[in-house]
């Protein structure tokens, strides 16, 4: 099968027209009917029902066309692949991360731009529970989590080590504290990441550990949502620290330590074991060193 006939197949069913295929494909209509003839004879299944004025796809076709994508797909990676070799890393890299881990990857992303101009680069948001099956099903390239996958099948590097912050507003009754016990938190509301993650597990153990209450009557799904709302004294957090770093030192925001919890947490660059990296994925790695 020539991969010609397909792109033909798939430029009728996208234009949905013999003569509008013809004019993107700069050939003539009758060179157009000629190969979808061919194809259809060959796959012995025809792939358009011509008993209608419009174009419509038969059952077969609507399968033909999947693959057609598919391949069409493939050949735009391949062309990819040799625009890297011939144009030192030029391509497309895609990077999966979730709201608080892409901020790990600004200052990489900065230096890699100056390195690699012509790379397009894409930070795909994703949710970091998903993360390693998107790299497995090949949808990601690299990924950033901040859990050890546990996967042979995939690799990781640290890249960077943050902690989590306990923050509170500045007019809070714990702001000008430097530390407190966990005791003294059973009273407090606290606004919670309403995503799950070993962190969030591991801040309930101690809780339960020290038998102290954990209220977390406020659910959001974003951090800049609970920064607000902690800022406002609408309760108190646990968030990445990195991402309060200049609202502490701007003060908008009083960090306070608490005495039996530190939670350190590494951001991790992950990547398969098992698949070719492209030029532009292996250049990123060793950006970041």
């Amino acid at each position: 099968m020539e991969l010609y006939s397909l792109q033909v197949f798939l430029t009728v069913a996208t234009e949905k027209s013999f003569s509008r295929a013809a004019e993107r494909l700069l050939r003539t209509q009758p060179a157009i009917s000629l190969a979808l003839q061919r194809l259809e004879q060959e796959l012995q299944e025809k792939l358009i029902d011509r008993s209608n004025k419009g174009l419509l796809l038969t059952d077969a076709g609507r399968t033909v066309l999947d693959y057609a994508r598919r391949f069409q797909s493939l050949q735009q990676e391949m062309e990819n692949s040799l625009a890297e070799l011939r144009d030192n890393s030029a391509g497309r890299l895609t990077i999966g991360a979730n709201e608080s881990t892409s901020l790990y990857l600004l200052r990489h992303i900065e230096r890699y731009r100056e390195l690699y101009p012509k790379v397009k680069v894409q930070v795909r948001r994703s949710l970091s529970s998903r993360i390693p099956n998107e790299l497995l099903d090949g949808n990601l390239e690299l990924g950033v989590i901040s859990y050890d996958p546990g996967d042979e099948r995939l690799k990781s590097k640290v890249i960077y080590t943050d902690a989590l912050a306990f923050v509170v507003s500045p007019t809070h009754r714990l702001a000008h504290r430097k530390t407190v016990s966990i005791s003294e938190l059973g009273q407090e509301n606290f606004v919670a990441h309403n995503v799950l993650s070993p962190y969030r597990e591991a801040v309930l153990r101690e809780f339960q550990a020290h038998k102290v209450p954990l209220r977390m009557d406020l659910e959001m799904p974003t951090i800049e949502t609970i920064r607000k709302m902690v800022q406002s004294n609408m309760g108190v957090a646990f968030v990445p620290r990195m991402c309060v770093e200049q609202e502490i030192e701007q003060k908008t925001l009083a960090e306070v330590r608490i005495k039996e919890l530190h939670m350190e947490r590494k951001i991790r660059l992950v990547y398969p074991t098992r698949r070719g990296l492209s030029h532009a994925a292996k250049a990123f790695l060793e950006v970041v060193g």
